[in-house]
């Protein structure tokens, strides 16, 4: 399977002008193809290929007005067109029902926040022996290494974030020996706001709340940028604070993802997980709770590090009634509230902590074999079965079947 491996970049003054260069003419040549493209299909012109589009950047880099696009590789401009490219097929695909539908290909701005170019090995880019990296027209740039790449990468993107942090991500491929010894545990998890993950053995997992705990920095820096005048060198300076502030929340969330899905595909052979409607319950009065969950980034992974090591990953439907069957009898007791966060079961009696209890019920629904005793907080009191056992009105005792003497 294939991995991407981001690791952070330290350019000097000059690469940074350089790669500034790099972004712009990269921008250029994306624009240009896209606005050829466009009016071909308003003047009902045939569509334009990237052979045509290639040959269009190599004369207009001869010409005068774009002769500032040989400043940069070749291979830069080109790896644009190929976006352009995959932009356009995966419109199309999401036309025609091979994908989910997106939007036609938009033109880029120089004041997006966030810059992105790539050098595939006709570049020659390289890994130096001091542990930079080689980039044509760029120089040697410092990089900090956090682990060793498993295999040798053919392409190498330098990215630009909005924080103004630079990091060069590697697509590579991995191998097979990365299967972990099989584990006698399985785990169902439930996914929720005020626990972020409470499992089926009765573990219940604090959500960290990165983004609550950083509101109060976030609204004093945004407050300080609204006060700036818009164009000036302030505002700018102001504007990479809230950025930084937004990164160091993501950072965090994305560890406390990193570090848990790690645990739980190490501990467990399988788990089992709700495939839940994100995007739906982001449209309700808890939007940003849920987002600052993550819910999503977290699931995905799952998913990857299962595949990757071995383990199984089962989703079940999002409308299995969880948080409704008693994970005791299997009884269906019906919709609660939410801020019912414990009930008694009507059939069995048994008193049911409803997180524990739904992640129980996810795990029954894939089928693993798990559990149900952490379900239960404490003993209810169970009922006689008016079958079994009664009174006469008389007071003497009876069992159904047989006459009291």
């Amino acid at each position: 399977m294939q991995l991407r491996y981001a690791f952070r970049m330290y350019p000097n003054g000059p690469q940074r002008s350089a790669l500034a260069r790099a972004f712009g003419c990269s921008r250029v040549v994306y624009n240009d193809a896209l606005r050829a493209r466009e009016t071909a299909r308003m003047e009902g012109l045939p569509f334009v290929t990237s052979a045509e589009l290639s040959k269009q950047v190599t004369a207009a880099k001869k010409a005068g007005e774009r002769a500032w696009l040989s400043e940069v590789s070749a291979v830069v401009l080109q790896q644009s067109l190929r976006d352009l490219d995959t932009a356009y097929r995966y419109f199309f695909d999401g036309l025609k029902g091979k994908r989910p539908r997106m939007g036609a290909p938009r033109f880029k701005s120089r004041k997006d926040n966030r810059q992105a170019v790539r050098f595939t090995a006709n570049a020659r880019w390289k890994i130096t022996n001091g542990g930079g990296l080689s980039l044509s027209k760029i120089g040697d740039v410092r990089v900090k290494w956090s682990r060793t790449l498993p295999s040798v990468p053919s392409t190498v993107t330098v990215i630009k974030d909005a924080a103004g942090r630079y990091f060069c991500s590697f697509v590579v491929e991995t191998g097979t020996d990365d299967t972990l010894p099989e584990v006698a545990g399985q785990a169902g998890i439930d996914l929720g706001l005020t626990h972020f993950a409470i499992l089926s053995d009765g573990t219940k997992i604090d959500s960290p709340r990165f983004l609550r705990r950083a509101e109060k920095k976030l609204k004093r820096e945004q407050r300080r940028l609204s006060r700036k005048a818009k164009g000036s060198n302030n505002r700018t300076k102001a504007r990479i604070k809230v950025a930084r502030a937004h990164a160091r929340v993501a950072d965090a969330r994305r560890e406390f993802h990193h570090q848990l899905s790690t645990k739980l595909i190490r501990e467990n052979q399988a788990v089992a997980v709700e495939d839940l409607a994100v995007k739906g319950l982001a449209r309700t009065r808890m939007a940003k709770s849920i987002h600052d969950a993550g819910w999503s980034a977290f699931l995905t992974m799952l998913e990857y590090k299962a595949a990757r090591y071995g383990r199984t990953l089962v989703r079940i439907g999002r409308f299995e009634p969880t948080s409704q069957v008693c994970s005791q009898c299997g009884v269906k007791d019906g919709p609660k509230p939410l801020h019912i966060r414990e009930w008694e079961c009507s059939a069995c009696g048994a008193v049911l902590d409803r997180d524990i209890n739904a992640a129980v019920n996810v795990a029954k629904a894939a089928g693993l074999a798990v559990s149900a005793c952490r379900a239960r907080v404490r003993p209810g009191l169970v009922p006689a079965q008016r079958e079994e056992a009664g009174t006469r009105r008389d007071g003497q005792p009876t069992v159904v079947g047989i006459s009291s003497l």
